[in-house]
């Protein structure tokens, strides 16, 4: 005779927002130091593509050629949140992507700042 299967009763977890923060932030400094040469270059294409003033996304970077492939595809992350907070560029939209790799999934979309056009004159 079969026995009728028991699923456990799911305990109720909380779950701080400070400790998801902590860890993102712990998560994105691990990434960040994976390759920092990779990641001085990245900056630097940032900044250029922030300087021109155009709305761009990390696949443009490498198909203009101003960056390589990066060591992971988590080290992107961290590369735009250090230029958002250095005040380079800011969050223009959510759009595909243009990478075949990721099949047009959804992407952030960046802008360079006034400041960093006007850094650039």
């Amino acid at each position: 005779m079969a026995r009728q299967l028991q699923i456990p009763t799911p305990t109720k977890t909380v779950i701080s927002p400070a400790r998801g923060e902590a860890g993102k932030k712990r998560g994105m400094k691990r990434a960040g130091l994976l390759d920092p040469k990779w990641a001085a270059e990245c900056d630097k294409a940032i900044a250029i593509m922030a300087s021109r003033g155009v709305v761009f996304q990390a696949a443009d970077l490498i198909r203009l050629e101003l960056v390589g492939e990066p060591p992971h595809p988590n080290c992107w992350g961290p590369r735009f949140g250090y230029a958002v907070r250095r005040g380079i560029i800011r969050h223009a939209f959510y759009g595909q992507s243009d990478r075949a790799t990721v099949h047009r999934s959804i992407c952030h979309q960046w802008v360079g700042t006034a400041a960093a056009r006007s850094a650039a004159a």
